[in-house]
């Protein structure tokens, strides 16, 4: 991905005005989240995964925690008033959220889920989510990111 290359969540948030920094780096097979902190010289808890849950409704759920992290099911499943959710399949994620894994963004899905970021964001200056795409983040104030999409903050991780 070149560096002036914009993707839809960029695109999205120079729409709203949203100041943000893009980081590029070189997908070079594993797109694990704490490589991407490692290859971009950032600190692993300020950059954020994001996850794309169903529950026992049917309802589908979007869930960013830091790549630190797990997210805790049950945690997950209370924040959004589920008995029970799970993650999706991989294959059932382009299709639902036009994103493929590796670089799926909480901006700019084809279809706008509930959205929970875990808590721990609100001790970050700004966090790091995919910017859409394999081998591209964007770092964001939860202010900023409040203007793209509509989310509540949970505990999501941990016992």
């Amino acid at each position: 991905m070149k560096k002036n290359e914009k993707t839809n969540v960029m695109r999205l948030f120079d729409k709203h005005k949203i100041t943000y920094t893009s980081h590029f780096y070189t997908a070079a097979g594993a797109v694990a989240g704490r490589e991407v902190a490692t290859v971009l010289g950032q600190n692993p808890e300020q950059v954020f995964k994001t996850l794309v849950t169903v529950g026992k409704s049917g309802g589908h759920y979007v869930f960013v925690v830091p790549v630190t992290q797990e997210l805790n099911l049950k945690k997950a499943a209370e924040a959004v008033g589920e008995k029970k959710i799970e993650m999706i399949k991989e294959k059932e994620l382009l299709p639902l959220t036009g994103y493929v894994h590796g670089g799926c963004s909480p901006v700019g899905m084809k279809k706008v889920f509930p959205t929970v970021i875990d808590e721990s964001s609100l001790q970050q200056e700004t966090i790091m989510v995919s910017g859409g795409k394999i081998g591209c983040q964007v770092e964001v104030s939860l202010r900023e990111l409040e203007k793209a999409i509509a989310f509540v903050t949970a505990d999501l991780c941990g016992q």
